[in-house]
């Protein structure tokens, strides 16, 4: 079983294209979402969407040590 996992994140527009590759590799869904908007973290239409200024929120439900090495680099302290 795999519990739903959220990581608070905050990424820069240089960061993005490495978030949302990363993100596309994966074969579960992965929304990123910041107050009432939420974005399928593979389109980097929909990221850049996003106010990259505010604290973004990651949401999924699967596990791939890559990406958890590409969020790690851009989580903040809990």
């Amino acid at each position: 079983m795999i519990i739903m996992m959220q990581r608070r994140i905050k990424l820069n527009l240089d960061e993005v294209k490495d978030f949302v590759a990363a993100a596309s590799k994966c074969d579960f869904d992965i929304d990123v979402f910041y107050n009432r908007y939420t974005v399928d973290a593979k389109s980097i239409v929909g990221v850049l969407g996003l106010d990259l200024r505010q604290v973004l929120t990651v949401s999924y439900d699967g596990y791939n040590p890559e990406f958890e090495k590409v969020v790690s680099r851009f989580a903040l302290a809990s």
